[in-house]
């Protein structure tokens, strides 16, 4: 998901604790766990080490900090962080942190960028597809709990945030269930497939592929799918020069669950289909033939 939204996760599950008996000091450190947490996992982006790993900011950024196995040691973290600041030992503060680190890398692991979940385990990144990386109606479900908070001040305001977030995940479960009725159909006719939302709900591209083609159609429960655009990709073309002269194309071809493979204009690529900017692939590794 995107910064806001990751932001709007930590200020809306503060919201939604009932803060009564808790002291100034505590709340300020609440607030500041509630943010802190939301934001950690993405921590990674400063930890521009190699140049493989310098590649493309989202090829490499969601890996091991975005793993189910590292969200309790971000929430240590945090809990040592607000221990030394505010001296608290609320166990609030480490269940709050663990909290928002477990939504940030589940919400992230729903779109289509992905997440390395279950790294160090498993190099496998998730990416379930199933809603886009900024949602409006996430968005629209907090600005009505925030309308409602402000001119119905006497309802409590942590109850208004709790049903804010049993709304969030009814809305994030149908999108759930309509994208795995559409994933599971295409998968009964292509031998390759996966799925990105599209910011209108219940609607997602289908990205499919079957020997040299690459078929990209939307597609939703409630209309017919449209025509397929048709990529060719010239799979019997010999990749070895492709990793040697470029190691990010070999990263590339890891992280994506399929590639385009191209020889255009002089130039032996590959390229994930998913992700598109200015009309052109935005994921695009290559080597030029004429050098």
């Amino acid at each position: 998901m995107d910064t806001i939204t990751h932001t709007l996760f930590g200020l809306t599950t503060y919201g939604a604790i009932n803060k009564k008996e808790k002291d100034k000091q505590t709340k300020r450190a609440l607030l500041f766990t509630a943010l802190a947490s939301s934001q950690a996992p993405d921590l990674d982006i400063i930890a521009r080490v190699t140049e493989t790993g310098r590649i493309m900011d989202q090829m490499w950024h969601r890996g091991l900090t975005h793993s189910v196995f590292v969200a309790p040691i971000w929430a240590l973290l945090i809990y040592l962080i607000v221990f030394l600041i505010w001296r608290k030992k609320d166990k609030m503060i480490f269940f709050l942190a663990f909290v928002n680190v477990l939504i940030h890398i589940g919400s992230d692991s729903l779109n289509a960028w992905g997440t390395g979940f279950f790294e160090p385990i498993s190099s496998m990144r998730v990416t379930i597809g199933v809603i886009p990386i900024v949602d409006l109606v996430i968005w629209g479900i907090f600005l009505c709990a925030y309308i409602l908070k402000k001119v119905r001040k006497s309802l409590p305001v942590y109850k208004i945030w709790r049903v804010a977030w049993i709304l969030v995940f009814i809305h994030i479960g149908a999108q759930a269930i309509q994208g795995q009725i559409v994933h599971q159909e295409a998968r009964t006719t292509y031998e390759q497939t996966t799925l990105t939302a599209s910011f209108l709900p219940g609607h997602f591209t289908v990205l499919a592929k079957e020997d040299n083609e690459i078929f990209i159609y939307d597609q939703s429960l409630w209309s017919k799918q449209s025509e397929p655009v048709i990529i060719d990709s010239s799979e019997e073309e010999d990749l070895t020069p492709l990793f040697e002269g470029n190691p990010r194309a070999e990263v590339l071809m890891t992280w994506s669950p399929f590639v385009v493979v191209t020889t255009e204009d002089d130039k032996l690529g590959i390229y994930d289909p998913r992700f598109n900017r200015g009309g052109g692939p935005m994921l695009f590794e290559y080597i030029d033939l004429t050098e």
